[in-house]
């Protein structure tokens, strides 16, 4: 806390500049440069009449004969809060550190004078001299106001150096970036990113070995001493006067012994058959007794497979078993789409020729080593396009890429929407390793459409923020997209790909199950392989389903898979009824029901857009976004 602001004040006029700590209220600033001005002016008029008293009797006093218009000095000023400023002229700019008036001594004042020594090297690098003006300053403000933003946290003179070398360079986020890792380059120390490695290699290591439990249960070494008493020889009995020194041995071995030593096992060669004993028991071979074990399923009674008429509305029908349908299809109809080439045929008719392909003649095939420019191109491979170089079908990649991937989740309550959260992360994928080197990925970008985002989250050691929707990315190389950049949405501005009902009606013992969905009409692109799953209450024994589905009898629930769900038309429905043990009086049935699915598209669901920091500038290439439901749910 040896200096809480840095301000530029021109001995005539209004302050310029004010850059404080984030714990230092900018009032007090301004309070501590009013008080400083006041305390110049009441000088200066004692100067020039010297019966005239100053208003500030104390400023006065810390004052004495210094006029405050040497290079430097310090003085401090107010009267409840006391500050002390260190201060020095340069050509009528006033270069100002702010900090407390202590008497313990408990702040460094020294470390404040070199902050405002380091601040006056800014200004008079930005103006190219010693002839300071406001009118320089104002050109290169956003310059200096970084540079002092800096300064006032605390850098080094490696680091300060670069910064002023790089100020009337092209860029401020190139200044300010550009000197993070030059004290590491200039003293030969490797960067984070290098060394990184073998700190996740070191916590990995230390975690394995940490988890890894090398005790058996008790329950395996009880039947291995069981298998060992029962197959190893009884002991011959030992004389009375051999058991004492047999006692003995075995103390002394066990003392001697090293815990660490390895053991004897290494040295045996391995003996695969001597793991197999022949037995002569003859029920070994029975088959009967083999399969005594295994449990058969029995089939359900012919009455499951008979239907049972309902008449409840909206869900009327015959219902009964697992039935799909009552269409009786033949094979041929089954797989009629698989009929031609582009259905998967396997007519072979359709991929060979009528008549045997005819032998090329020449050397026994020694005519294909032939590889240089002057080799012949085959007839065929011309004709059919199988002489297509493999370079034309693999796309590279042109420079960095970044996209958008969401996930929304939401829940509804029959028709009501009760929760709606959506998550969204821009990822950057650079050029792998092989193609970059040691080039680092560093480019600005803007991120527009952001009127419904709640929070941003940066990954701070990758990506800045230069404000208005500016940021400034450098990263080095990697394999894999990098997640630079988080944000969420607000809950009442997020919009909905998909609106989902669940209605259940309970009677006797009879569950009827309708879900209705219906798309946002709004979409660019109409929602494709939609999964829709029914958690049940039960195992049931008869399920009738419309349309088709999959019932898991493990996972007890439903799937239907949508294909297209259309932007504009009638809701669609798919309907589940099944009988169970409960009746009306029993406590309420919980059926709960999700939805999966995924979009992609040239826009971002949510409207966020990556842009590049100048127009007509391609510093990156924006590709498809993404969108992934989390927890989609209805009940």
């Amino acid at each position: 806390m040896s200096c809480l602001a840095l301000s530029l004040q021109p001995a005539n006029g209004s302050d310029i500049l004010l850059q404080t700590r984030e714990w230092f209220p900018p009032s007090r600033a301004l309070g501590a440069l009013s008080a400083f001005r006041h305390t110049r002016h009441a000088f200066a008029t004692s100067a020039k009449n010297p019966n005239a008293v100053p208003d500030d009797a104390y400023a006065a006093e810390s004052i004495g004969d210094d006029p405050l218009a040497a290079s430097s000095g310090q003085v401090i000023v107010g009267v409840e809060s006391r500050y002390r400023i260190v201060y020095r002229l340069v050509n009528g700019i006033y270069v100002l550190g702010i900090t407390v008036a202590d008497h313990d001594n408990s702040v460094n004042v020294f470390e404040c004078i070199h902050i405002v020594n380091q601040a006056v090297s800014v200004v008079v690098t930005a103006c190219r001299g010693v002839d300071v003006t406001p009118e320089k300053l104002s050109r290169k403000y956003a310059e200096i106001y970084m540079a002092l933003d800096i300064v006032l946290r605390g850098v080094s003179n490696i680091r300060l150096a670069a910064m002023l070398a790089t100020l009337h360079g092209e860029s401020i986020a190139k200044m300010v970036h550009s000197a993070v890792d030059t004290e590491n380059k200039i003293r030969g120390a490797d960067t984070w990113s290098a060394v990184e490695i073998h700190s996740l290699e070191q916590q990995a290591a230390i975690d394995a070995f940490s988890g890894t439990r090398f005790e058996l249960p008790a329950e395996t070494l009880q039947a291995g001493d069981e298998i060992a008493a029962a197959i190893s020889p009884a002991p011959a009995p030992v004389p009375a006067e051999n058991q004492d020194e047999a006692q003995q041995k075995p103390e002394e071995a066990a003392a001697e012994k090293d815990p660490f030593a390895a053991s004897d096992a290494i040295n045996k060669p391995q003996d695969l058959a001597g793991g197999f004993k022949k037995t002569k028991d003859p029920s070994a071979t029975d088959l009967t007794l083999a399969l005594a074990g295994l449990e058969v399923t029995t089939l359900p009674p012919p009455e499951a497979t008979q239907s049972t008429q309902i008449n409840v509305e909206g869900f009327e029908g015959n219902y009964g078993g697992v039935e799909f349908g009552q269409e009786q299809v033949s094979i041929g109809e089954a797989f009629e789409g698989f009929n031609d080439a582009w259905g998967g045929g396997l007519d072979p008719s359709e991929f060979v020729g009528p008549s045997k392909a005819p032998k090329p003649q020449g050397l026994g095939g020694l005519e294909l080593l032939q590889t240089g420019p002057d080799a012949a191109t085959k007839p065929g491979a011309a004709a059919s396009g199988a002489g297509t170089p493999l370079d034309n079908l693999v796309t590279s990649m042109k420079g960095p890429e970044m996209y958008i991937s969401e996930e929304i989740s939401a829940e509804f309550r029959e028709s009501l929407l009760a929760r709606v959260g959506l998550m969204g992360v821009v990822y950057l994928r650079t050029l792998p390793p092989k193609t970059a080197g040691d080039k680092e990925t560093e480019f600005s970008f803007r991120v527009e459409g952001t009127s419904a985002v709640k929070r941003f989250a940066m990954q701070s050691s990758r990506v800045s923020s230069l404000g208005n929707g500016m940021f400034h990315v450098r990263t080095a190389a990697s394999e894999e997209p990098i997640p630079i950049i988080k944000y969420s949405l607000l809950p009442r501005l997020t919009p909905l790909p998909l609106r989902v009902r669940l209605i259940k009606r309970h009677t006797g013992s009879l569950l009827s199950v309708m879900i209705q969905y219906a798309s946002n009409p709004d979409l660019l692109t109409p929602l494709t392989d939609v999964t829709f799953i029914l958690k049940l209450p039960v195992d049931p024994t008869l399920l009738k389903l419309s349309p088709k589905a999959v019932l898991n009898r493990t996972e007890k629930e439903v799937r239907w898979l949508v294909s297209e769900i259309p932007l504009k038309g009638s809701p669609g429905r798919l309907r589940a009824r099944m009988p169970v043990d409960s009746s009306e009086g029993d406590e309420e049935i919980e059926v709960v029901g999700y939805v999966k699915f995924s979009l992609q598209g040239a826009q971002s669901f949510s409207g966020v857009s990556l842009r590049p920091a100048s127009e007509g500038k391609t510093d990156f290439y924006e590709v498809s976004h993404k969108l992934e439901s989390g927890v989609y749910m209805c009940n």
